[in-house]
């Protein structure tokens, strides 16, 4: 027994040593940076500055990855649900080829694409203005608030409709098949029969997105330079040009609880769900 506890002990350790070092430790120095001043006592000065100086950026923060994650449901419920009951063959095998390719590109590379596309002069409203839609001259460009939306759209929306996709094609289809007979349409079909089996997925996909959303630096930066932004603007900003390290870890911690929000509405909804079962 000893022997195979040992054995077991080793084969865990890589991956303990990896969490402790990684993720634990960082957070006990971010915990204890954020409630301490320079002459290492303990005060919640640093909390109350980020407070004061960032709590617009706070707030927009969150009401961007929470829009951001709404449309990405939205969007992901849609291309799952045309997969699973889509008609046309080619437009389906076009849509599993086009949604994944944001996949591979990295949230740098994304911001860095977004910057050409939504300018005032980028290549979405010479596209319009060449057939006509727009002016370009008095077009106007997208590279604020909404630019971030729509970059984080993009970005993640492949990474849950591949989620919520597999999740329904694992569907029994005779529920589907037997709606159909009775003359259901594919959206009643999709959002009262097929989106509540896959609900689990689904908020698993979107508390992914939600937690890496709030961790993205390039794309506030690259996107929208003005004010507000992104709190991983301000917490980069603090250190680059005040080496306060104390306020960004607060910051840091104050998108910790946000991440915990979305964690309590994940682990409540299986709660719930187990609890049904």
């Amino acid at each position: 027994m000893r022997e195979s506890r040992l054995a077991m002990f080793l084969l865990v350790l890589p991956a303990l040593a990896v969490v402790l070092a990684l993720f634990v430790y960082p957070l006990a120095m971010s915990v204890v940076s954020s409630v301490t001043d320079k002459t290492g006592a303990t005060t919640l000065d640093n909390f109350a500055k980020a407070w004061e100086l960032y709590r617009e950026d706070v707030i927009f923060t969150l009401l961007i990855v929470c829009v951001s994650t709404a449309f990405i449901g939205a969007l992901s419920a849609g291309i799952g649900g045309y997969l699973v009951l889509g008609e046309s063959r080619r437009a389906i095998a076009a849509l599993r080829w086009l949604y994944r390719w944001p996949l591979f590109i990295p949230f740098i590379v994304a911001a860095q694409c977004m910057r050409t596309f939504l300018a005032k002069n980028g290549l979405m409203n010479n596209a319009f203005d060449t057939i006509g839609l727009i002016d370009v001259q008095n077009a106007v460009g997208f590279l604020d608030w909404r630019g971030i939306i729509v970059t984080f759209v993009w970005k993640q929306t492949p990474f849950v409709a591949l989620i919520v996709a597999g999740a329904m094609a694992s569907l029994d289809r005779s529920t589907i098949e037997a709606a159909r007979n009775l003359g259901a349409s594919r959206i009643r079909i999709l959002l009262e029969i097929v989106l509540p089996q896959v609900s689990s997925a689904m908020i698993v996909g979107l508390t992914l997105s939600f937690v890496t959303m709030l961790s993205v630096l390039s794309v506030p930066i690259m996107i929208s330079g003005g004010a507000p932004t992104m709190i991983t603007v301000d917490m980069a900003f603090r250190i680059n040009a005040y080496s306060d390290y104390g306020v960004a870890n607060a910051l840091g911690l104050i998108s910790y609880a946000m991440t915990a929000i979305a964690a309590w509405v994940y682990l409540r909804s299986n709660a719930a769900k187990r609890g049904m079962a």
